[in-house]
């Protein structure tokens, strides 16, 4: 019988069929929990901060990508117009 780490309930699993990074869910408190060790049985939270984290970095990949156009190159300035207006005087 295991125990979650989080809120101290067990978790009704065969500690001989579980295997490394096989991910448990707590009937209780419902944290996901991965197997980092099989003998003897070890139970890691699945931080939801990790996944946050990941989001994160996603989301800021993301805005450098705006910054570009579908070539992969710098959009030209606006402000282009101006200096072929100076160009013609």
């Amino acid at each position: 019988m295991l125990r979650c780490p989080e809120c101290s309930a067990e978790i009704d699993v065969d500690e001989d069929e579980v295997e490394e990074g096989e991910i448990l869910s707590c009937p209780e408190c419902e944290t996901e929990l991965e197997v980092s060790q099989t003998h003897p049985v070890a139970l890691n939270p699945i931080s939801d901060d990790l996944e946050e984290e990941e989001d994160e970095d996603i989301e800021e990949e993301e805005d450098a990508d705006e910054d570009f156009d579908e070539d992969g190159d710098l959009p030209e300035e606006e402000d282009s117009d101006e200096d072929e207006e100076d160009e013609e005087e």
